[in-house]
């Protein structure tokens, strides 16, 4: 047998290392030792990872703030031009809110001043009726002033000038019901028989009515005696002269003719003081005038005539109108027309102060 081949000589650092390793505790650090590496390598790996995540983030975070503040500036920005252009629209808002104070007194001024100017008018307007009324007895022209300020009423359209509307409206009807309330017309009839009055004509010149002429007679013969034919004609002639008429009533009054002249201007006078008393609704003075015209139509005129009976017959229709009647007050229309004008003078005055 051969002998064995000798062992290198070691050193004794490595030999102790190599023995060392060897034993199981030691491999065993080692490989824990090379896991916690491996862990804290992998660890900062990952921390790496997320401080670069973390700085990503800071960074669009910074982003995000920039951009924020950025907004917000112009949010301040906007919110400056808005206060600005409200604090204007207040301003606007307040100089709006005096021009309309301004012009509601203006308004309330010229609204009292324009009911003031009607009320003025309207009372005016009822004054001028109670004249013509009162000094006249024209109801006519009362009915056209009342009308007229009844209308300017109504144009206006105010609710406080109903009460002082039906107290007009009342008084038309109380005038257009009054009878013989058309004196206009009755002074026309008047005036159209004291026209007429010269043209009349009397009763003493009347002439008898004419005969109707007979037939000519056919021609006769010859042989008929010529003085028959005479006689005859002288003897018609003869007829003619004097005139029997039976009249049946009495004689016509016989009058100079010089005295015709005041017998129809005496009549003219009657029929003026007839209407003088109708416009001053005496009725007894007009009723007796009336009837004095009345007679002396019927004693001095001729009757047949058809202007005297025309005459006539105006006469009896004056005289079966009643014009002795009251005629209807407005003093308690005035006096509400003149309360509702001191009511809105004193309106007026309370708003002034």
């Amino acid at each position: 047998m051969s002998a064995p081949a000798p062992v290198p000589d070691q050193d004794p650092m490595t030999g102790g290392w190599r023995q060392r390793w060897r034993s199981p505790a030691l491999r065993v650090a080692a490989v824990a030792i090379v896991i916690v590496v491996a862990q804290w390598i992998d660890t900062r790996i990952q921390v790496r990872d997320l401080q670069q995540e973390l700085a990503r983030r800071l960074g669009e975070g910074d982003a995000v703030a920039r951009e924020g503040r950025s907004l917000a500036l112009q949010g301040k920005e906007a919110q400056a031009a808005l206060q600005a252009k409200v604090a204007v629209l207040e301003a606007k808002l307040a100089e709006t809110q005096s021009q309309a104070v301004a012009l509601e007194a203006m308004y309330q001024e010229l609204s009292s001043t324009r009911d003031e100017r009607l009320l003025a008018e309207v009372e005016q307007a009822v004054v001028i009726a109670m004249q013509q009324l009162q000094f006249a007895g024209n109801v006519e022209a009362a009915l056209i002033a009342l009308q007229g300020a009844e209308s300017r009423l109504a144009r206006s359209a105010q609710p406080q000038f109903l009460p002082v509307r039906k107290l007009i409206a009342r008084d038309i009807e109380r005038l257009k019901g009054t009878p013989g309330s058309n004196v206009s017309g009755l002074s026309l009839k008047i005036e159209s028989v004291v026209a007429a009055v010269d043209t009349l004509p009397l009763a003493y010149e009347q002439r008898p009515k004419p005969v109707a002429a007979k037939p000519a007679a056919a021609s006769r013969p010859a042989s008929v005696d010529y003085w028959r034919e005479l006689g005859a004609d002288l003897w018609r002639e003869f007829r003619q002269l004097v005139r029997i008429e039976r009249i049946d009533q009495t004689d016509p009054a016989l009058l100079a003719p010089n005295q015709s002249y005041f017998l129809r201007e005496n009549l003219k006078l009657r029929l003026l003081n007839a209407r003088l008393a109708l416009l001053q609704r005496d009725g007894k003075v007009y009723r007796e005038e009336i009837r004095q015209s009345r007679e002396q139509l019927e004693r001095y005129f001729d009757n047949r005539a058809k202007p005297v009976q025309a005459a006539q017959a105006a006469l009896a229709a004056l005289a079966a109108t009643d014009v002795g009647f009251d005629l209807p007050g407005l003093a308690e229309t005035l006096t509400a027309l003149r309360n509702l004008k001191f009511a809105g003078e004193r309106r007026g005055g309370a708003a002034a102060r």
